[in-house]
């Protein structure tokens, strides 16, 4: 070990399950290094890249060059990541302020390349899901139980990056949620690209009950959150144990991309509207209190104002309590890419806008039904100076802010993953606003 350790800066761009591979690189460091938050200190800056659609890569090449302006005499920038995985031949011409990229293949060797670069002989560890210098706030915690994907829909670029499915064991999993909840967490977010699938390469079976059941019976206050459900393999069963489970929240993110037949076809993307229609409205029946999240993609090649129009009945119909949407980006490598039909980025702006606008609507209305409701499951998560309150969540909003917030105007001093009762007196599209109510517990 260096009497003087490596102060590193790193940037990590895109996903939270990029945000893992983050987490670990830094575990991988933490004999060797110091971690600072001023990249013009640092003698290694790291960036960490997405490259799933145009704006991520944009963003990372402006963080890139952004970062380069920074680096002290001697001090090395190294790129890594699924721009890094992807681009790497071209980014080595076009990039030259970079160091070196490492792509996401060659972590196994993350070590050796940093040593070779820097010129040392720092003991730098394998990475590893449980040595990682987290992120997230000390409430929750991302978890990622696989990585890749069997999915091939036409607009997707990450099978071309991570490659076919690889899920974690069970018991390795189960390690890691334990010492999670042995640290204080209170919130479990399992992500992968496709959670459905989850153990499908392993145990040649879907396996995410059988790794469900496992965390649900573990000790401890806390609370599990799925992420990323493919709808075709999102089974009664599923359904049925997210219903009866101790811990698990009644959370159902389910990426559909659109609601028409012709355009889901075009995608690749297996089930249809009927079969959608019958799932959303079984969850519904089966769970009264379930959120349902998905995402959809405008302006797929072959998109016809009739198919955008019958996509926004589709979500009045439905009613989302959260929807994301994306404008499409053709990419590289994947079937949408040739596809005739291409349309003008104008008119995915449009339908993009349209489409959120209807959904505001609809948010604001279901905001509504909660005015006056009583919640005992609020957790805290920040505090906003302007407002003088708490921002919180609770098992319906996900994390990051992606569905918003619930503000809180308390009666005491909280800290960060307390948990306390509200009632809500006030909503917007997107936030609800409550009083704390105390009792004998809290």
């Amino acid at each position: 070990m260096y009497l003087n350790r490596m102060k590193i800066y790193l940037e990590s761009l895109g996903c939270a399950k990029n945000q893992v591979d983050s987490e670990m690189i830094l575990g991988a460091l933490r004999n060797e290094a110091e971690i600072t938050i001023n990249a013009s200190e640092a003698d290694l800056i790291i960036v960490n890249t997405c490259a799933f659609i145009d704006a991520a890569k944009e963003e990372a090449i402006n963080k890139i060059l952004e970062l380069s302006d920074y680096k002290k005499k001697g001090a090395k920038l190294v790129v890594c990541g699924c721009l890094a995985k992807r681009y790497k031949e071209q980014l080595i011409t076009l990039l030259p302020e970079v160091d070196r990229f490492i792509s996401i293949d060659e972590y196994n060797s993350f070590g050796k390349i940093i040593n070779s670069l820097v010129d040392g002989n720092y003991n730098i560890k394998d990475f590893s899901f449980l040595d990682r210098i987290v992120l997230t706030p000390p409430y929750m915690r991302y978890i990622r139980i696989s990585d890749g994907c069997y999915n091939r829909c036409a607009f997707c670029a990450i099978p071309l990056i991570r490659g076919n499915l690889v899920s974690r064991k069970i018991e390795d999993i189960v390690e890691e949620v334990k010492l999670a909840i042995a640290e204080g967490v209170y919130e479990i977010n399992l992500i992968s690209q496709d959670t459905t699938m989850y153990g499908k390469d392993l145990y040649k079976k879907l396996a995410i009950i059988d790794l469900l059941e496992k965390l649900d019976n573990l000790k401890g206050n806390y609370k599990i959150r799925l992420l990323y459900l493919y709808p075709d393999i999102l089974t009664d069963e599923l359904i049925n144990f997210i219903k009866t489970s101790k811990h698990v929240m009644p959370y159902f993110d389910v990426p559909i991309q659109h609601s028409e037949n012709k355009v889901l076809k075009s995608m690749n993307r297996r089930g249809n509207k009927e079969f959608l229609i019958e799932l959303f409205n079984k969850i519904k029946k089966e769970i009264p209190n379930a959120i349902l999240r998905t995402t959809f993609i405008v302006g797929f090649p072959g998109e016809d104002e009739n198919d955008f129009n019958n996509l926004c009945d589709f979500i009045s119909e439905i009613k989302f309590d959260r929807l994301g949407a994306f404008t499409y980006s053709p990419e590289e490598g994947t079937k949408g890419f040739n596809m005739e039909g291409q349309i003008d980025p104008n008119i995915k702006q449009a339908r993009y806008e349209k489409l959120m606008a209807i959904q505001e609507k609809i948010s604001y209305e279901l905001n509504k039904i909660n005015l006056n409701k009583v919640f005992d499951d609020i957790f805290i998560i920040g505090y906003d100076e302007e407002s003088f309150m708490y921002k919180a969540r609770n098992y319906s909003y996900a994390p990051d802010e992606i569905d918003g917030v619930i503000y809180i105007a308390a009666k005491k001093e909280h800290k960060l993953g307390d948990i306390v009762m509200a009632k809500i007196l006030d909503c917007d599209a997107y936030s609800l606003t409550g009083e704390e109510i105390l009792n004998e517990e809290n």
